[in-house]
């Protein structure tokens, strides 16, 4: 039941967003549109789908330690993730906000 829920939850707020499929050269940017995400807020389907380097484990361990920790407070936290050092987040580290 609850799997239900979540992929409704994730259907709505997918048709809810305007979305835009023409990537730039780099795959960073939509249209002149910066990619980010809260990583406070962010369920572990747009975790894994908007940071290089993180899968849907990682980024179901990232939700984890924040239920877990609470709300995180500098994108150098995420190092307190296991599975997750330094130079993933400095490769992600435009793209995180809090």
């Amino acid at each position: 039941m609850m799997k239900l829920l979540t992929t409704l939850w994730l259907a709505v707020m997918l048709l809810a967003a305007p979305t835009a499929t023409v990537w730039a050269a780099d795959g960073d940017k939509l249209e002149g549109i910066d990619i980010t995400v809260n990583i406070n807020q962010a369920e572990p389907e747009e975790l894994a789908e908007l940071l290089k380097g993180v899968g849907i484990e990682k980024a179901q361990k990232i939700v984890d330690y924040r239920k877990q920790h609470g709300k995180f407070t500098s994108a150098d936290d995420l190092t307190q993730v296991k599975g997750i050092g330094a130079a993933t987040v400095e490769k992600n580290r435009d793209r995180i906000t809090l």
